[in-house]
């Protein structure tokens, strides 16, 4: 069941976010370890985004900056040189105790010892992203939009950032822009504002096309009774998988597509990687299979960006899910945390499980 598109559209995809960097040792070290890091530009929503702009088509993100940033100018320059537009006011910093771009501290992991991740997140200025701050009719109806992309991270970041995000939604959803809706739950986001926050979800899920979300997004985001503990038995959780999106889907009726990602990790550097997707009364179904990773950071994020390019694209809905799960795993083979595919065939060939050279 194809999701029918806008056709006249300035942007393919659009993504609300809250920019920062990540500083990240070097070879697999930890980071009490090191004396010696990298420094790259982040955030989850730009890590989904970056499959349909490396790839040609037309991304746009709404963010905040603050001004006269170092950081700032960093970012900038890596969001146009991955081909995305961006809006956003800079905000005066306030002194040395005043607004900042989030630091994100983690290492990669080896082989037995499991990546650490450190967030620091105080004085955040993507907290501050604020609707008054954008034109939603212009963006959303003069400019146009086919796909909307929301975080449950930015919707979940501050009081201003979930009126945001709602209005961001509820602007989509006149204009006649499909909407794309990853929960991602964070206990530390909502500690306080439970309430608020689940009514919030359930909104912007009520409106959403498309539904991505683990075990735990649905059931503590949404209120969705979950699926019993699979243990390491991904074949069972599958079809436990299956019957908790059946009760998503009843709930949130306007959605038409519900995904999922599974994984299990044998080490850090070895995973079983699978895929579930609902499509109308269509199952598609990746089996795990395994995955050779070099850094697992925006795995997740590279299987929706992939899943969003499909569907872009009016690929056959069976290629969504596929097209997804191969983005995902392209993006564990990059030490950045978004995928840089260079063309189609370089996803595809995973997916095809083709590691040969090309020349």
């Amino acid at each position: 069941m194809p999701i029918e598109l806008k056709k006249d559209f300035k942007y393919a995809l659009v993504v609300p976010t809250s920019m920062g960097v990540r500083i990240t040792p070097a070879n697999g070290q930890p980071v009490h370890a090191s004396d010696t890091f990298t420094m790259q530009v982040t955030s989850a929503e730009t890590n989904v985004a970056s499959i349909a702009s490396y790839l040609g088509l037309p991304v746009k993100v709404l963010t905040t900056f603050v001004k006269d940033s170092p950081i700032a100018q960093m970012i900038k320059s890596n969001l146009k040189a991955r081909n995305m537009d961006f809006e956003g006011k800079d905000i005066p910093q306030g002194g040395p105790w005043g607004y900042r771009h989030q630091f994100n501290i983690a290492d990669s992991g080896y082989g037995s010892r499991g990546p650490r991740v450190q967030n620091d997140r105080a004085g955040e200025v993507g907290r501050t992203l604020n609707v008054k701050d954008f034109d939603l009719d212009r963006i959303f109806g003069k400019e146009g939009v086919q796909i909307l992309h929301l975080s449950g991270l930015i919707a979940a970041l501050s009081v201003d950032t979930s009126n945001f995000c709602l209005e961001l939604a509820r602007a989509a959803k006149k204009y006649g822009t499909r909407i794309s809706f990853d929960l991602n739950y964070r206990a530390t986001f909502w500690k306080s504002r439970e309430k608020e926050l689940h009514d919030v979800f359930c909104e912007i899920a009520g409106l959403s096309d498309i539904l991505v979300g683990n075990e735990e997004d649905f059931q503590l985001c949404l209120s969705i009774e979950g699926p019993e503990a699979g243990g390491k038995d991904l074949g069972g959780q599958i079809n436990s998988f299956k019957e908790m999106i059946g009760r998503v889907k009843k709930a949130f009726p306007n959605a038409s597509v519900f995904a999922t990602t599974l994984r299990q990790v044998i080490n850090t550097n070895s995973h079983l990687w699978g895929a579930i997707m609902l499509e109308g009364n269509n199952w598609h179904i990746v089996e795990p299979r395994e995955i050779h990773v070099l850094d697992r950071i925006g795995g997740g994020d590279g299987f929706v960006g992939g899943l969003l390019y499909a569907v872009l694209k009016n690929m056959e809905p069976e290629k969504w899910v596929q097209f997804g799960w191969a983005s995902g795993a392209l993006a564990t083979t990059f030490l950045t945390d978004y995928a840089q595919p260079s063309d189609e065939e370089m996803i595809w060939s995973i997916w095809q499980g083709n590691a040969r050279v090309k020349r």
